[in-house]
């Protein structure tokens, strides 16, 4: 079987191939791992991916940039190597499920779906006029 080499893989129209997706265990900034959530119910989030290369058509990405997909709308990975032969693995992105873009990998660790924002108690006199 031969070889692919990612430098060698050009992605048409509007495709976007993806690197550095994670899926196994996470370490928060403060050095507490998080097991692997793939496959769990807590794993049911959106994920970062780095942009590798870009199609000709493709004008919401670059390469460089780490975009954020909905949830699941990513292929499979498959191994292909880099310019020095190591395993890597990559995906193709859905260009319609970006929901937002940055410069650098973000820093951040979603632990679930549940809000922590602050909830507003009603209280009748509120509506009082």
């Amino acid at each position: 079987m031969s070889k692919v080499y990612l430098s060698k893989l050009k992605p048409i129209r509007d495709n976007i191939v993806l690197t550095d997706m994670e899926f196994g265990e996470e370490k928060t900034a403060s050095g507490i791992y998080i097991p692997s959530q793939d496959g769990k119910s807590e794993g049911v989030k959106s994920r970062w991916g780095k942009v590798h290369s870009v199609g000709p058509q493709q004008e919401d990405v670059k390469p460089g940039e780490w975009a954020l997909f909905e949830h699941g709308r990513w292929s499979r990975g498959f191994t292909v190597l880099d310019d020095d032969g190591n395993e890597i693995i990559i995906r193709r992105g859905d260009p319609k499920a970006i929901l937002a873009v940055a410069d650098e990998k973000p820093n951040e660790i979603i632990y679930s779906n549940v809000s922590t924002s602050k909830v507003q108690t009603f209280t009748p006199d509120m509506f009082a006029r």
